[in-house]
C-alpha cells in the first residue's frame, strides 16, 4: 500500500542514512502528533505502552528507545507511574518530547550504534516506530535487551513491511539461542491504522 502523507513516504524512503533521517524529522517534528495519530490513525505507541505495563509493576525505571515526539512516553505516563527515559536521533524530536513532561532524562543517541548506557540498566524497555523501512535494523534489539536488567520486558513494534524482508525472525530467534532473550509473544496489531499498516508487536524478556 502507497502512504497518502508526503512525509511518511519520504520515512519510508530512507535507506539509514542518518543525516537524512535527521532532516526528516526536522521538518515533521511539530506536526508528527497530529499526522500520524490522528492523520494516520498511528495506534502502535499505545499498543505497546499497553503491552508494557501490563508487565511492569510501579515506580520502575524505562527506556523509550527511538521516542520521537514522546507518543510512547505519554501512554506510559497514562498508565503507570514510573521513571522514563527517552533516546532519539532527532534533537526536533525530542524538543517534542520534552514538552509533554513525562520523561525523567532525554538525549540524543543513534540506534545503529552502541548505546551510551551500562548494562542492566532498566526495568523494562520499549522501542516503537524504530524497527521500519530504512531506519534501524534488527541488530539494534541486542542492544535493548543489554540495557535491560535479567527478567526485564523488551517490546518492540517490526514493521510488516521489513519483518521477513529484514529478518527478524530468525533474529529474535538467534537472540534467544544465544541466551540474550526469551521471546515471550509475537503479535500481529494494527499499525497506522487509517493507512492500512500492521506490525509485530513483540514481547521479550531480557536474560
Amino acid at each position: 500500500m502507497e502512504p497518502k502523507n508526503a512525509l511518511l513516504k519520504r520515512a519510508y524512503a530512507l535507506d539509514g542514512d542518518a543525516e537524512k533521517i535527521r532532516d526528516l524529522y526536522a521538518d515533521w517534528a511539530e506536526s508528527y502528533d497530529g499526522d500520524t495519530v490522528g492523520g494516520m490513525g498511528y495506534v502502535a505507541p499505545a499498543l505497546a505502552a499497553e503491552a508494557l505495563a501490563a508487565i511492569l509493576g510501579p515506580a520502575q525505571a524505562v527506556l523509550d528507545a527511538g521516542c520521537g515526539t514522546g507518543l510512547v512516553g505519554r501512554e506510559l505516563d497514562s498508565r503507570i507511574e514510573a521513571a522514563i527515559d527517552g533516546v532519539d536521533l532527532s534533537p526536533g524530536m525530542l524538543e517534542q518530547a520534552g514538552a509533554k513532561g513525562v520523561y525523567r532524562h532525554l538525549s540524543e543517541a543513534d540506534m545503529t550504534r552502541p548505546l551510551n548506557i551500562p548494562d542492566n540498566t532498566y526495568d523494562g524497555v520499549v522501542s516503537v516506530g524504530v524497527f521500519t523501512s530504512g531506519h534501524v535494523g534488527p541488530k539494534a534489539i541486542d542492544e535493548l535487551a543489554r540495557v535491560a536488567r535479567p527478567g526485564a520486558p523488551v517490546v518492540v513494534t517490526v514493521h510488516e513491511k521489513v519483518w521477513e524482508p529484514d529478518g527478524y525472525p530468525g533474529h529474535l530467534k538467534a537472540m534467544e539461542n544465544r541466551g540474550l532473550v526469551r521471546i515471550r509473544a509475537v503479535r500481529d496489531t494494527p499499525y497506522h491504522e487509517k493507512e492500512g499498516y500492521r506490525c509485530k508487536l513483540c514481547v521479550l524478556e531480557a536474560a
